[in-house]
């Protein structure tokens, strides 16, 4: 997508935020002084087992990929096919079924293959599931038509948990959407709550929001920008406190450093100017079957890079 168009789609509301690199940049040019060398995040080691000595036997991996067909032509199936997950969740995939590329409808690896995208907007939003063994059932949406029109969520059921991969709607460029956002936390919120009462879930995708303040780069500066106000925070605070668990904070609550969303400005990838927008969130029955939660800022192809979640199951 040209940079012209990446501005129209963020002006209506479901872009990416301003991580703040800019103008962190301006303010060491105006001082004169040396910028600061970055500070880079280490995935640690996969931890292969579970709290109570199971081996992980389930893995999962998600990757907002800013527009598919130019993600598998900068070579992301290949780092799918190397990282190997037993379900692939892909989000603001931003085509239309008819348009997928051959590479990934084709793939042997994955038979089992769920598409949802946007029903009035082309180019925009859209999520998929591929996944290794045929789910028990498969749904789209959350049974809300002003929220399914636009392809945000895909639900597959298998034998012991739910998967739910999701794009969450972003507030937008001078927070245009951010009523709607709080509707949609809302209504999401009792989608997942309601599959929960059923079995346990595993949610995963861009969820648009750095929770808490190690969770971005610049918090002091983006307190009122999409992905960080205090109504998308107490959003993911609300649906926390429904028995959900952030995966990855659990795991490692004091990790700094560790974002999955850099913008494409002002070199900001390369200094780690970034924010933690993707998540697997879990409820806590799932908890004893946590081996990992991991965060691939290696891997290329896209403003996001993946995460991957591993359990026993």
């Amino acid at each position: 997508m040209s940079k012209r168009a990446k501005k129209n789609v963020e002006a209506a509301g479901d872009g990416e935020p301003d991580n703040g690199a800019a103008p962190e940049a301006k303010r060491s040019k105006k001082s004169g002084k040396e910028p600061e060398a970055p500070v880079l995040y280490e995935d640690s080691p996969d931890r292969l087992t579970s709290e109570d000595g199971r081996p992980s036997s389930l893995k999962i991996s998600s990757w907002n990929v800013d527009g598919l067909r130019a993600w598998v032509k900068k070579k992301g199936l290949e780092w799918v096919r190397e990282e190997d997950p037993d379900m692939l969740c892909l989000q603001e995939t931003k085509c239309a079924e008819k348009s997928l590329p051959a590479e990934i409808t084709d793939m042997p690896e994955y038979p089992h293959k769920y598409w949802s995208g946007s029903e009035d907007k082309g180019g925009y939003s859209g999520v998929a599931m591929l996944c290794k063994t045929k789910p028990l059932n498969v749904t789209y949406g959350i049974g809300k038509e002003e929220h399914d029109k636009e392809g945000r969520v895909i639900t597959a059921e298998f034998p012991s948990f739910f998967l739910v991969t999701a794009y969450v709607p972003n507030a937008g460029r001078g927070l245009v959407r951010l009523d709607y956002r709080k509707t949609w936390d809302v209504d999401f919120r009792a989608y997942l709550k309601g599959l929960d009462q059923r079995k346990p879930l595993v949610l995963c995708g861009d969820l648009n929001v750095a929770h808490q303040e190690i969770d971005l780069r610049n918090p002091k500066t983006n307190r009122k920008n999409a992905g960080f106000t205090a109504e998308e925070r107490q959003g993911f605070t609300d649906l926390l406190e429904q028995d959900f668990v952030d995966s990855f904070r659990h795991l490692y609550p004091e990790r700094p450093h560790a974002y999955t969303f850099w913008t494409y400005m002002m070199n900001a990838r390369a200094k780690n100017v970034g924010w933690r927008l993707d998540y697997f969130v879990l409820s806590s029955a799932l908890l004893p079957s946590l081996c990992d939660s991991k965060i691939r800022n290696k891997a290329m192809g896209s403003d996001h890079c993946p995460i991957t979640l591993l359990l026993a199951v």
